[in-house]
C-alpha cells in the first residue's frame, strides 16, 4: 500500500513539474520566471526525496531527544494557532480578538508576523488562523498561552443582551531547527486547494493552498501563504514536525504510536485554561488562580503582566509537582 502511495504521490510532483516548466516557457517576466523556477528546484526535492528507498522504508528517523537539549529548537520564532471552539460565529469573533491581542502585543515590543494560513467566517470571525511570529524568546512568553480560552460576554448580534459563553483554542507551536520524527509518507494526506485573499493571479487561480493530515493521530496543517504549491508543501511538513513534537512533549511520549491514545483534548467549555468574563471585568487563569482586570485594555494588547505573571506562577507551579 505504501509503494502505490509513493508513486502517486511522485506522479502528482512531476505533473505539478510539467505544468510550471510550461509556465516558464510562456512567461515573460524576469521576477515572475524567477519565482517559477525556485517552485520547480522546490518540487524536484520533494520527488527525490520520495523516490529515496531508505526513506520510504522509514529507515530514516531519530529519537525525539530529551530534556537534556538534544533537541534543536529556535525559541526566537514561534507558530501561533487559533482555531474557534463551541460558541458559533461569537467564538470566531472571540478568536479574532485574541489575534488582535496577541498582534498589537506583538507591535509594541518589535515582533514579526506573518499569517501563513487565514479561514474567516462569514460574521468576520477567524475559523482558523495560523501565524509566524519572529521576536527574542518568543517561544518561551507564549508558550502558556496554548490552551482553550473562553469569553463570557453579550455578542453584537444577540438582541435580548444575553451573555454567552464561546470558545477558542491557542497553540504555540516551537520552530524546530533539526529533528526527524518518522513519518510514514502513507500515513499523510494532502488536499490541495484555491487560497483566497492576496497573492495575486497565481493564488488564486491554481490550487496553491495545503492542507495536510497526519492519518494516525488526525493531526491537520495548512498553509496558504506563499504563491506556489511547492513550497507550501515544505511549510506544511515543517508545521506538521514542530506540531508532532509539541504533542509528544505534552502527552509525555516518545513516538507517534503512543500519541495516537493520548491526543490534546477537544474545545469543550469546561476545558479552560482562561476566562475572559466582559461583564465583570476580569480575566481569570484557571491553572494559577489569579486574576486581572481592566480587559479592554488587555484584549488591545496590554498583557505584558499577564504573560509575566502566569509564566512565573506555572514554572513555580512545575517545581513543586517536580
Amino acid at each position: 500500500m505504501e509503494q502505490n502511495y509513493l508513486e502517486i504521490e511522485i506522479k502528482k510532483i512531476e505533473e505539478e513539474i510539467l505544468l510550471n516548466e510550461k509556465a516558464l516557457e510562456n512567461e515573460e517576466n524576469m521576477e515572475m520566471r524567477k519565482m517559477i523556477q525556485e517552485e520547480i528546484d522546490s518540487l524536484t526535492t520533494q520527488k527525490k526525496v520520495l523516490e529515496d528507498s531508505s526513506y520510504s522504508q522509514g529507515e530514516h528517523k531519530e529519537s525525539l531527544g530529551d530534556s537534556n537539549g538534544s533537541v534543536n529548537i529556535d525559541y526566537n520564532t514561534s507558530t501561533l494557532e487559533i482555531r474557534s471552539g463551541a460558541g458559533g460565529d461569537e467564538a470566531g469573533l472571540f478568536a479574532r480578538d485574541l489575534y488582535r491581542m496577541y498582534s498589537r502585543y506583538g507591535e509594541t515590543v518589535g515582533w514579526k508576523i506573518k499569517e501563513d494560513y487565514l479561514n474567516e467566517n462569514e460574521a468576520g470571525g477567524i475559523k482558523t488562523l495560523i501565524a509566524e511570529i519572529k521576536g527574542p524568546d518568543v517561544y518561551n512568553i507564549l508558550k502558556n498561552e496554548s490552551g482553550v480560552h473562553r469569553v463570557q460576554r453579550v455578542p453584537i448580534t444577540e438582541s435580548a443582551g444575553r451573555i454567552h459563553t464561546s470558545t477558542a483554542t491557542v497553540a504555540v507551536l516551537p520552530k524546530i531547527k533539526k529533528i526527524e520524527i518518522e513519518i510514514k509518507p502513507d500515513d499523510l494526506k494532502w488536499d490541495f486547494f484555491r487560497s483566497g485573499g492576496k497573492g495575486g493571479q497565481n493564488v488564486n487561480k491554481v490550487s496553491t493552498a495545503v492542507r495536510l493530515t497526519h492519518i494516525p493521530t488526525d493531526t491537520v496543517v495548512e498553509c496558504q501563504e506563499e504563491r506556489f504549491q511547492g513550497k507550501n508543501r515544505e511549510k506544511a511538513l515543517s508545521l506538521l514536525h514542530s506540531k508532532l513534537y509539541t504533542q509528544m512533549q505534552e502527552q509525555n511520549v516518545k513516538n507517534i504510536t503512543e500519541l495516537r491514545s493520548s491526543q490534546v483534548s477537544s474545545a469543550d467549555r469546561s476545558e479552560k485554561i482562561r476566562t475572559y468574563n466582559f461583564p465583570q471585568d476580569r480575566i481569570t487563569d484557571h491553572r494559577i488562580d489569579k486574576t486581572w482586570h481592566s480587559l479592554d485594555r488587555v484584549m488591545n494588547g496590554e498583557i505584558e503582566n499577564i504573560l509575566k505573571d502566569t509564566n512565573d506562577l506555572m514554572k513555580l507551579k512545575e517545581q513543586e509537582e517536580n
